[in-house]
């Protein structure tokens, strides 16, 4: 049996929240009661600006708008999404479990006071942990930008206590379930920097130390090219960089492959298409400086920025990709085949392209892109063709240059970009074909429903099509013959990339 004094020496419970809530209130005070120089016209404004993520919204579209990289807009969505999770977090359980009343203001300076004040219970802060959630998802994603916004949040979590809003313990625990709904979403959608690197077979290129033996062929008319252009002149001084129109490139591709060691492009997928079909036509390897409203090819290879190629290309560091092939190509029986980096599609996604593309210099690309998708969803009639040899109807046939693979709800990436087969979704025709068309985007690779298949190829034979039927390759729009074969040449295209470390 144990002694009075043992007993004793262990609190209760209601003695250890007491010795908390003694400490939480000690700290409270003095907070109130010290003068912080700066602090008075800044920390309730900001505290005010944070209410319902306002303050993180816009920092997320600044990042996203200005941030000129695909690692920004990562990092901006993770934050805003890693946000909402936490948000849901404190507001559905975190609140109703700890019913703890807000500080009495008595201690607190008026000038400092909230006009309004919050009604919901104390613990834990909500702002605290959308704070920290923000922060912790953007650093997860973008080291730089973390940094960047630390201090914002630090601030914000920091408001709330000098406001008088919560007590410090408050602000700690909401701060650690922020940090904790950041790692929890990691857990379910990975970062880029977590996903293996893509299967990279090696390959002999020059190193072109400044870019010297490298013409770069620049679409003045592709997203953000022209500025991406000034980055290659100021970082490859010894390069040769032509800008020119689209109705130029295909000749402007052929003289420069012809008189470098190797090939650049800068612009969208659909103007690294028509380079990668010269480059491997030349037998010379291609530099892809992303520069288009969407660059999937130069991602799918750890191409980001102008300084990952200008890395590669110093160090010589080359990889092998397969180029898909369809035949006969846009130009019709008796032109030259058509080629795909990325994918090849019928039915829905083609219209959606010309749908946006039609839009797009009216009301802005990503209108147009919501636009399109409305229209398509309101397609009622399912393409009608014969695929290896069995007629269907089908809302939608897409052929992926190499499996684009799936981690939770994440997009699609490629792992490897020379295995030497095709990616083939299909989604059956039917009466529904918006709800078809969500089934197959959220399914995962290789799986069968009845609405919904895919299976990995080396060759498909598509025919019984109607003359004129539009595809899309790479985003760009054509129109098909009664039959259309599409295979792969294998590691035939030889392109700059930077190594894993």
């Amino acid at each position: 049996m144990s002694s009075p004094s043992n007993a004793s020496s262990v609190p209760s419970p209601t003695g250890l929240r007491t010795w908390l809530h003694r400490g939480d209130l000690a700290v409270f005070r003095s907070v109130a009661g010290r003068h912080w120089p700066g602090a008075g016209p800044v920390l309730p404004r900001l505290s005010r600006s944070a209410d319902h993520g306002l303050l993180w919204f816009g920092a997320a579209a600044g990042m996203a708008v200005l941030g000129g990289s695909a690692r920004a807009r990562r990092a901006a969505l993770r934050g805003v999404v890693s946000l909402a999770v936490a948000s849901a977090a404190i507001n559905t359980v975190g609140k109703g479990a700890v019913r703890r009343e807000r500080p009495v203001l008595d201690a607190v300076p008026v000038i400092r006071r909230l006009t309004r004040q919050p009604f919901t219970t104390s613990f834990p802060s909500g702002h605290a942990a959308s704070a920290a959630a923000f922060a912790t998802g953007v650093a997860l994603e973008s080291k730089g930008w973390g940094a960047a916004v630390a201090p914002l949040a630090l601030a914000v979590a920091a408001s709330r206590v000098y406001t008088g809003v919560h007590y410090p313990s408050d602000v700690l625990a909401g701060a650690a379930l922020g940090i904790g709904a950041a790692f929890a979403l990691r857990g379910v959608v990975p970062t880029r920097g977590q996903l293996p690197a893509p299967g990279r077979p090696p390959a002999h290129a020059p190193a072109l130390p400044g870019g010297r033996g490298l013409v770069v062929v620049v679409n003045q008319e592709s997203g953000s090219a022209t500025a991406t252009a000034s980055l290659v002149r100021d970082s490859l001084p010894l390069a040769e960089v032509v800008e020119c129109a689209p109705g130029e490139l295909s000749a402007e591709l052929e003289k420069a492959a012809g008189r470098g060691r190797a090939l650049g492009i800068c612009g969208g997928d659909g103007t690294v298409n028509g380079a990668a079909a010269v480059a491997a036509a030349h037998r010379v390897p291609l530099a892809v400086f992303p520069g288009g409203t969407l660059n999937h090819f130069a991602y799918d290879l750890g191409i980001e920025t102008v300084d990952d190629v200008c890395a590669a290309l110093a160090a010589g560091d080359a990889v092998r990709v397969d180029l898909g092939r369809f035949r006969p190509g846009p130009d019709g029986p008796t032109g030259a085949p058509g080629y795909f980096l990325n994918a090849f599609s019928l039915g829905a996604y083609p219209e959606l392209v010309r749908t946006r593309e039609h839009w797009a210099p009216r009301i802005g690309g990503w209108p147009a892109g919501v636009v399109a998708a409305l229209h398509v969803l309101r397609g009622d009639r399912p393409l009608e063709a014969e695929l290896q040899g069995e007629r269907r109807p089908l809302w939608l046939l897409f052929v992926g240059n190499g499996l684009f693979r799936r981690v939770g709800p994440a997009p699609g990436r490629r792992h490897n970009l020379a295995d030497g087969l095709l990616d083939v979704r299909a989604v059956h025709g039917g009466r529904t074909p918006g709800l078809r068309l969500l089934a197959a985007a959220v399914a995962g690779p290789l799986t069968r429903s009845p609405v919904h298949a895919a299976v990995r190829l080396r060759r498909v034979r598509i025919a019984g099509l109607t003359p004129g039927t539009p595809y899309a390759y790479d985003g760009e729009v054509a129109h098909s013959q009664k039959e259309l074969v599409i295979d792969k040449l294998p590691e035939v295209l030889t392109v700059y990339c930077p190594m894993p470390v």
